[in-house]
């Protein structure tokens, strides 16, 4: 249930703090004077868009807040621990801050929010019917919409949507596999020959360093080996080699280490190196005893070395690269054979229609046991509103083809005279049939609406006499059971709310402001005389807005 709402620098409303009771709640007030302002401002609050231009002239931001109480929906509790925005207690304290650039700040239990999740909590929270709603009711779409909330399967209708796309795809990559197949077949004929080619090459990864490293060797043995031996004769073989000088200096810095010992630590660095340098000598003599001068592994290494230069400069690619193309290409006919591969592609069309029909064929037994029940009750209520002999009827008729929406055409009937067929709403009903058929609609489903607030922004227009003063007891009666706050010119429907709040403006400071005072029993007789009057309040009038608020008081 709404408790409060504050209102700051919004349109031209400078600050309102209002209190909510339980039952039923009516605004009244002076054309312009800003009612619909106050439900703007808990529509922005609740996740409308935002403009710069409803921040009043003047300042430099708005700011909207709202508290309410959550005890009767125990489902709020559990969306706000999904979301991480839980308060202390079971109220629900919902801020939006909006600057004049249009850019706005949202917060739920104080903790930043985004307009996707204060719209989801609105859904929980508050049920708002426009005046303009019968303007809607004549489409098909909204037709299917109302009738799918009322059987409490918008969400099965969700599903039933999403399956139906999902089977349209599966059903055109099948078709589009059909006809690639056929103009496919010179691509993956030369897919499959170029990945033949490759294959025969019996390629290997980093093949092609690996055969360079081995050509450099092979073509320069000769020359590797005479280095090698070289190498070893100079630090071993010949006279005067390198071992020999270091055997002969270590001898002779042995002897005088005896005449100093500082001579140690150098004498152990030269047998280090004396080890080394044995080290170095038999890695070059295995060295050169492994290199094999042999001219036909060479010729070897070079003709394969030519074909895979050959078969890259076929396709236009380094060697090296060659098994790459070869791993591209087998992708390449992987995919197109996946994708014209009919059997497996009609297979999951099947499956996609399949559980789309499921979804349908349950989506259809809920709206017609729904489509039963709520012609019935729209229809009483219809012969409430001064349409005694009206009748309403929901006709769900089976399409050729199932459809996104389902595997029926949702139309609403009317016979609005007694002895008249059932035709389509649309062509049968004038405008005032229809404003009251639209509250006859909003009265029965607001009456199984899970939420505890229900706002009607002026939905009684055009409608007057005594179906006005069976609207207001309508709208009384519902507020037994839910909090409902109604904006209305009739005073006959103003008469039976069980709090009234008058909306005025005025000037101050140069400045249009909008104003709500909650009105006690003489103030209430003053502004329903002025409804049923106009600015002259007479005797009669006064006489007739107290008998009213009598009579309505007295009834339950």
């Amino acid at each position: 249930m709404l408790l409060s709402l504050l209102v700051k620098d919004f349109v031209i409303v400078d600050s309102i703090a209002l209190d909510f009771a339980p039952g039923f709640t009516v605004l009244t007030g002076e054309t312009g004077a800003g009612k619909s302002i106050l439900l703007d401002a808990l529509g922005l609050l609740l996740g409308d868009r935002a403009e710069g231009s409803l921040v009043r002239e003047g300042a430099e931001k708005a700011e909207i807040s709202a508290e309410f109480d959550s005890r009767q929906r125990p489902e709020i509790k559990v969306w706000l621990q999904e979301n991480a925005l839980s308060g202390d207690d079971d109220i629900v304290l919902i801020r939006r801050v909006l600057d004049k650039s249009g850019r706005s700040r949202s917060f739920i239990n104080g903790q930043p929010a985004t307009l996707s999740q204060l719209k989801q909590l609105g859904e929980f929270l508050v049920d708002i019917h426009g005046q303009h709603a019968h303007q809607s009711l004549v489409k098909s779409e909204a037709q299917r919409e109302l009738l799918d909330a009322y059987a409490g399967s918008s969400s099965l209708a969700r599903e039933v949507h999403q399956a139906w796309q999902e089977w349209q795809a599966a059903r055109k990559a099948r078709s589009d596999a059909d006809k690639l197949s056929r103009e496919s077949e010179v691509e993956r004929e030369r897919l499959t020959w170029q990945i033949n080619e490759l294959t025969e090459l019996g390629l290997q990864q980093d093949e092609w360093a690996g055969l360079n490293q081995s050509h450099s060797r092979l073509a320069n043995a000769a020359e590797l080996v005479q280095s090698a031996q070289y190498a070893v004769d100079t630090l071993s073989e010949m006279e005067g080699n390198c071992l020999s000088v270091l055997t002969q200096v270590q001898s002779r810095l042995s002897k005088l280490a005896n005449l100093d010992p500082r001579l140690a630590d150098t004498l152990s660095l030269l047998d280090s190196v004396d080890a080394e340098l044995r080290e170095v000598v038999y890695s070059l003599r295995d060295y050169a005893s492994d290199i094999d001068e042999d001219p036909g592994q060479l010729q070897q290494v070079e003709s394969r070395i030519d074909s895979l230069m050959s078969m890259a400069r076929k396709y236009r690619v380094q060697p090296q690269e060659l098994p790459l193309k070869l791993e591209d290409w087998q992708a390449q006919l992987a995919a197109l054979e996946a994708s014209t591969d009919s059997e497996a592609l009609a297979l999951a069309e099947t499956a996609s229609l399949s559980r789309y029909r499921t979804l349908a064929e349950a989506l259809s037994g809920k709206r017609r046991q729904a489509a039963s029940e709520l012609s019935a009750r729209i229809s009483k209520e219809m012969q409430q509103l001064a349409m005694s002999s009206a009748r309403f009827a929901i006709e769900l008729a089976a399409l050729a083809e199932p459809g996104a929406h389902g595997l029926e055409s949702i139309e609403y009937l009317v016979a609005a005279n007694a002895g008249t067929s059932l035709r389509p709403l649309a062509k049968v009903a004038s405008g005032g049939e229809l404003s009251r058929i639209s509250l006859a609609m909003q009265v029965v489903i607001s009456q199984v609406a899970s939420v505890p607030t229900l706002i009607f922004d002026e939905v009684d227009v055009g409608i007057g006499g005594r179906v006005a003063e069976v609207i207001g007891h309508m709208l009384k009666q519902l507020g037994q059971r839910y909090q409902v706050l109604c904006i209305t010119h009739l005073p006959q429907v103003a008469s039976c709310g069980e709090q009234h709040w008058q909306v005025s403006k005025r000037e101050e400071k140069k400045r249009v402001v909008s104003r709500i005072t909650p009105l006690e029993h003489e103030q209430r007789v003053l502004e329903i005389a002025r409804m049923l009057g106009g600015a002259e309040l007479t005797q009669t009038t006064r006489q007739h807005a107290a008998e009213m608020l009598e009579m309505n008081r007295a009834t339950p």
